[in-house]
């Protein structure tokens, strides 16, 4: 079972698709929404959501997790070179 990930800042979809996995920096500290993860919502902190092997730096954001459907929605910040 994978999850459908949706990805998005005000201006545009980042990233819609599956995954297997999604790291998100919190306010509590990094976490890793799995399959059947527990129904959630959570402020995102400065840092970087990785969607399995793709990384994709943010300034601040949310994420809500029902259902094995996870949205993002965040404040990008530059990426670094």
């Amino acid at each position: 079972m994978a999850l459908d990930v949706l990805l998005l800042n005000p201006q545009a979809v980042i990233f819609e698709g599956k995954a297997e996995n999604v790291i998100l920096p919190g306010e509590q500290g990094v976490f890793e929404i799995l399959p059947y993860h527990k129904p959630t919502l959570s402020r995102l902190i400065f840092g970087t959501v990785f969607v399995d092997n793709q990384s994709f730096p943010l300034r601040r954001g949310v994420v809500k997790v029902i259902n094995n459907k996870v949205t993002i929605i965040i404040e990008e910040r530059e990426r670094q070179v």
